[in-house]
């Protein structure tokens, strides 16, 4: 990564970092994506337990995902500030910090998933298939948070190429894994849902084998000797990575669970419209890493200006991410618009379901510009390392607006299950305003200072 002075030198630089984290976003989701969908295909059970196991873990492993991503400004500051030697230790202390999670996170839920799945009005085939596709991807929890970490450290570098590379090779092997283990092909048995938890569990250990062969091996990443001395555990240095990580992960959290609990609240209806939900919503979550790929993006660049006290540089990155992403909305909504019945597809065979998703499908159409705007601002303002006000504006906005509108036009109006879906797209708009006003107080504050500094 380098210090621009021109647009076309910072357009240039944006779009090289975004179009590999893109690549990559994309790669790692459709290892959800390609869950999700061949387990329709084998049965609506089958999709039906995926979705409300899925359901259950993405809010877990997004929100302390959000932790591990305090590593891209901490690295993103100490490199543009020139304290490379701190680097590795920031690093190893995440990692240590990662496992550690990780093994609560299996405890916690060895503990809670049979009351959690048992207090759900689910049929009982879809229940059992529930459970056993989050125990087989429990062995993969330890591989997954690690690798956040080692991503998080190779993309502050601006080498984001190298992590879609690592992607790119991981997802044929996932979707080989579900091809066999949910079909039952090559001699193995036919597993269902609960062979996609198997593929993505060997998927995420593939992932983090990758990325240690080649922070090891490759020059750009050797130089800093990651894995060349032992670290004690520092609390201070955990102390640090929390108090950016927990406010990220929490708004991450808030976010990603109110998509889980209107996933679960649609547990009241047919199997039918759970797996039509889950469909729209696992598409809807694909085009969602749009608007996360510019979120990665802003953080690593508007970090690493920030981190050099450029902030006017940063200010205009910062309107590059936010007008691009507005502009792939629009383009990802014509496609959405003009593919749904194909879209909806994918996802079953039954004639009710492919309409139901097509429904719900509608719905996307919309939050999607709520999000284009929210959450390249959330980047931003990490890459200042100003994560308590998003973690606030996401409570309020999807705990206090989304569910309770949504619940209300669920079961008080004739929407009856969209209305959850209308509930989201109140609650995320109230967010990108939120957010709006938050980004053009920091900035101005930032800039007011660094002219005072040379003043």
């Amino acid at each position: 990564m380098e210090q621009t002075h021109s647009i076309k030198e910072k357009l240039r630089q944006f779009f090289i970092i975004l179009f590999s984290i893109l690549v990559t976003q994309v790669s790692l989701f459709s290892m959800t994506f390609f869950d999700t969908m061949m387990s329709g295909q084998a049965s609506p059970s089958d999709l039906a337990g995926v979705a409300i196991g899925s359901s259950l873990w993405v809010p877990v492993s997004t929100g302390l995902g959000g932790i591990f991503l305090a590593i891209t400004p901490i690295v993103a500051h100490l490199i543009g500030g020139r304290r490379n030697y701190e680097v590795a230790h920031k690093v190893i202390q995440g990692v240590y910090l990662a496992i550690i999670l990780a093994v609560c996170v299996i405890l916690a839920g060895s503990l809670t998933l049979d009351w959690a799945l048992s207090a759900m009005m689910l049929e009982s085939g879809v229940r059992e298939i529930a459970r056993k596709y989050l125990g087989a991807l429990a062995f993969g929890i330890p591989a997954l948070f690690v690798y956040q970490i080692l991503r998080s450290f190779m993309d502050a570098l601006g080498k984001t190429r190298i992590t879609m590379l690592i992607a790119l090779l991981s997802l044929p092997i996932n979707v080989l894994l579900n091809y066999i283990l949910i079909f039952g092909k090559f001699g193995f048995p036919a597993l269902g849902g609960v062979g996609a938890g198997i593929a993505s569990a060997l998927s995420y250990w593939v992932l983090i084998l990758i990325a240690i062969w080649i922070i090891v091996r490759h020059p750009a990443f050797s130089a800093y000797h990651v894995f060349s001395k032992g670290y004690l555990i520092s609390l201070p240095t955990w102390g640090e990575q929390l108090k950016i990580g927990i406010p990220i992960g929490f708004s991450i959290f808030f976010e990603t669970s109110i998509f889980a609990a209107v996933t679960l609240l649609m547990s009241a209806f047919d199997t039918a419209t759970i797996a039509a939900h889950q469909g729209a919503m696992n598409f809807a979550s694909m085009i969602y890493m749009v608007p996360l790929s510019f979120s990665i993006a802003m953080t690593i660049l508007v970090g690493f200006e920030a981190g050099a006290h450029r902030f006017r540089d940063a200010r205009l990155y910062s309107r590059l991410g936010i007008v691009s992403s507005l502009v792939m909305a629009m383009l990802t909504a014509f496609i959405l618009l003009s593919f749904r019945e194909q879209i909806a597809g994918l996802y079953s065979k039954e004639l009710k379901v492919i309409q139901l998703t097509q429904q719900f499908l509608i719905f996307a159409l919309f939050f999607q510009f709520s999000d284009a705007v929210a959450t390249p601002i959330q980047g931003i303002l990490r890459g200042y390392k100003d994560v308590n006000v998003p973690f606030i504006t996401s409570l309020v906005s999807y705990w206090v607006v989304a569910l309770p509108v949504g619940y209300l036009l669920a079961h008080f109006s004739l929407l009856g299950a969209f209305g959850y879906w209308v509930g989201l797209i109140a609650g995320i708009t109230c967010n990108a305003a939120a957010l709006l006003r938050r980004l053009y107080m920091v900035q101005n504050k930032r800039i007011a200072g660094d002219y005072k500094a040379h003043v």
